[in-house]
């Protein structure tokens, strides 16, 4: 507060030399409205007891006692001590920490933090990123990233491909928009679960919806902005505080572009960074682009970084991630969601399961770009995963629509988001996979004996109805206006809607079981490929 007069910086344990600086600084500045200079102390934590005796003639007057925040995995948990800070008439003490330090523990009741504000009228927390020696491996420790390969492709960048702004995202790309790679729904469905072809060999017709349905889609991106918002500043700030202001965001092409974008908007919103963006594809079955990820190690840290995804349906691209990048040395698996209703990750903006409008649509929401292609024909050794830019369908574009209505909703949010990652720092954040069992489940219960035609949640049930063959989806009872455009797109393609109970998701799309195209299988019965 600016009428703070006395005031204790508090490091902890070996970290003294920047909040030694920060209390000197603050030493400077005079109190609001007062010309006297601060009363400014300084002291750690640190996890040596020692008696404290209430005597003008002792040293140490008192003692806080607090659960450690910051012990390292194995070592059990220790107590750790502040001495003289309570009943030393602080009218605010400064907390500072380490990104490595700001755990869970910290904002617990009884951590350190509540156990201060329970004495001192103001307690502010500062986190300052940990020092991460470069882990970057030399070329030539994994077999895809020490080839004597061509020099890679610099990132494609809009308006030459994509509808985004350059600076917005560079796709870690190869360019396919005069490839014909577009069949009927129905022939790839039948493709793909005979065995035939992998669904990344081919891409769907590109969805064009009807004027009821883009009416729609501006009603819930109207209603929805502030909670996306909301989300994006949580995602955001946890990342900044986990892996400090040097992340480079590196989006799972496409469903995690749009959000990539938007939490570069927050970060130059509420700090003022510029941080840098990358989309590369990842493909369930056949892993990650590692000629992407060759290209990131050569420019930067690849500690530094932080792959972004939409939302988590039942964690198949988080397993997919965690095994593709095994090799690559430095890489940190952790995927940055906006959505975790799977319980799959543990940085995420909220594990509601909610509507986001960006699921709506295909390539009309993502800067006019394809899902991503990998096909032998296509894809040579040198060159990234490709994807087609429908510069056609400019005029029915919403990428801009979608990330400006979102940005103009941060101004409005930042105290929410504040209050939101306080909670979540405070929450056990470590994945469930409550979304897996929930999905082996139903899987077992209607017949399917496969957990990949089943799509759990808002975004993945909508991607059944634009891309796939649907069977039915099954939606919590009572579900409200999340669910608007799944109810109509199942009506327009004749799609049983079915209210259940006990559903950790707001709908499961059941994509068909066995498909051929005789089947129909509308009478909820899977139908056996003759």
């Amino acid at each position: 507060p600016p009428t703070a007069h006395r005031i204790l910086v508090l490091g902890t344990e070996e970290l003294m030399y920047t909040p030694l600086r920060l209390a000197h600084s603050l030493e400077e500045l005079p109190a609001e409205g007062s010309t006297r200079a601060r009363e400014v102390r300084f002291s750690t934590t640190t996890r040596s007891p020692v008696l404290a005796l209430d005597d003008p003639a002792y040293a140490i007057r008192t003692r806080l006692v607090f659960p450690a925040h910051d012990a390292p995995d194995g070592e059990p948990s220790q107590e750790r001590y502040a001495y003289n800070v309570v009943g030393a008439d602080f009218d605010a003490v400064i907390v500072v920490v380490d990104s490595a330090g700001d755990t869970p523990a910290l904002h617990a009741p009884g951590g350190l933090l509540a156990q201060l504000a329970a004495h001192i009228p103001a307690t502010l927390l500062a986190v300052v990123p940990s020092y991460r020696p470069t882990t970057r491996r030399p070329m030539g420790t994994t077999h895809r990233m020490t080839r004597t390969a061509q020099p890679l492709a610099e990132p494609l960048r809009g308006p030459a491909f994509s509808s985004y702004a350059p600076e917005e995202v560079g796709w870690l790309l190869k360019d396919l928009s005069g490839v014909e790679l577009e069949a009927p729904t129905e022939e790839r469905e039948e493709a793909i679960q005979s065995g035939g072809a992998h669904y990344a060999e081919s891409l769907p017709v590109e969805y064009q919806p009807s004027p009821e349905y883009q009416e729609l889609f501006r009603s819930a991106l109207t209603a929805s902005a502030a909670r996306i918002a909301r989300a994006v500043g949580a995602v955001t700030e946890l990342v900044l505080a986990q892996r400090g202001p040097d992340s480079v965001l590196v989006s799972l092409a496409r469903a995690g572009t749009p959000v990539g974008i938007l939490m570069r908007r927050w970060a130059r919103h509420a700090h003022g960074l510029e941080l840098p963006h990358y989309a590369v594809s990842i493909v369930r079955g056949r892993g990650i682009d590692a000629n992407a990820l060759r290209w990131l190690a050569a420019h930067h840290d690849p500690a530094d970084a932080v792959f972004v995804d939409g939302w988590t349906g039942k964690g198949a691209i988080t397993r997919e991630l965690a095994a593709a990048i095994a090799d690559f040395g430095g890489f940190d698996p952790d995927i940055a969601v906006l959505a975790d209703p799977g319980g799959c990750v543990s940085t995420y903006g909220t594990r509601d399961d909610f509507l986001i409008p960006s699921a709506c649509l295909n390539s009309t929401v993502s800067g006019l770009i394809s899902r991503t292609v990998l096909r032998d024909d296509l894809i040579g050794p040198d060159d990234y995963h490709g994807a087609k830019f429908y510069r056609e369908l400019a005029g029915a574009d919403y990428s801009a629509l979608f990330l400006d209505t979102v940005s103009a909703a941060f101004g409005s949010v930042g105290e929410d988001v504040a209050r939101d990652v306080k909670a979540l720092q405070a929450q056990d954040r470590r994945p469930t996979w409550a979304g897996w069992a929930a999905v082996e489940r139903i899987s077992e219960e209607y017949g399917i004996h496969d957990v990949n035609l089943v799509k759990p949640g808002v975004g993945e049930t909508t991607r059944v109805l634009l891309r796939r063959v649907p069977w039915k989806v099954l939606a919590l009872r009572g579900a409200g206006a999340d669910l608007d455009h799944v109810r109509l797109l199942a009506a327009q393609r004749g799609v049983p809607v079915e209210e259940v109970d006990d559903l950790p998701y707001s709908c499961v799309g059941l994509i068909h079981p066995r498909w051929t195209r005789g089947a129909t299988g509308t009478d909820g019965k899977a139908v056996d490929a003759k």
